[in-house]
């Protein structure tokens, strides 16, 4: 699969147009695209290497299967570019990237990240509030990676593609690999949603093989997408 990144300049905002694609085929896209946010410590740039796609009212996984439309969803029918914010369990929050068309309910949580440099990580490390021993620990998973980015609901519907606003995505690159060869992406389940049925197996799972700061690496079930 070629790269998005190859249709523009490294740092370049992800337009408009970028995020009218379906959920489905967006979410392998998103990978090697930096998410940006500027903080009061400072930015922090990170590459992502893990998403979900969660697309329609069809999908029993989404939080709009079957049209259900609350005040938390609403957002995910706007516009396919705005960011999608809610927390879980009462203490995570998960960030998720809206697409489509408006009035089709679509988006792609963001699963894990990796930062740039070695000052992002040292700002994630701050935020985290916790040791993080492997990679995995610091930004893999859409809970801890919100944390170390400080992203909360406060960031909720804010538009990534706005150069004004504090969250965006811009082009990236994809993690440089053995021969300058760009990494295999593997395609598996999403996590934690047995709740949807025979949607729950479907391989919506976008994410780098071998990559460190992946959340969970599915030895069974992955394929090469």
């Amino acid at each position: 699969m070629q790269s998005i990144s190859n249709n523009f300049s490294a740092g370049e905002l992800l337009p408009l147009s970028f995020y009218a694609r379906s959920a489905l085929e967006t979410a392998p896209l998103l990978l090697g695209q930096t998410l940006v946010h500027e903080t009061e410590e400072g930015e922090i740039r990170c590459r992502i290497v893990e998403t979900e796609s969660y697309g329609g009212i069809e999908d029993k996984g989404s939080h709009a299967y079957g049209g259900r439309r609350t005040g938390r969803t609403e957002i995910m029918f706007a516009e396919g570019g705005a960011a999608y914010i809610y927390l879980i369990y009462g203490m995570y929050h998960c960030l998720n990237v809206v697409t489509g068309p408006r009035d089709d309910p679509q988006a792609v949580l963001i699963r894990a990240v990796e930062p740039l440099t070695q000052q992002d990580e040292a700002l994630m490390r701050l935020h985290r509030g916790s040791r993080a021993r492997r990679p995995a620990d610091l930004s893999g998973g859409p809970g801890k990676l919100c944390r170390a980015l400080l992203i909360d609901k406060s960031l909720n519907g804010v538009l990534l593609h706005s150069s004004a606003s504090p969250l965006r995505l811009e082009a990236g690159a994809p993690p440089p690999a053995p021969g300058d060869q760009q990494p295999a992406i593997i395609a598996a389940p999403r996590i934690n949603i047995a709740y949807a049925a025979e949607y729950a197996d479907m391989p919506w799972r976008f994410y780098y093989r071998d990559n460190p700061y992946v959340s969970v690496i599915d030895k069974e079930r992955g394929i090469p997408y």
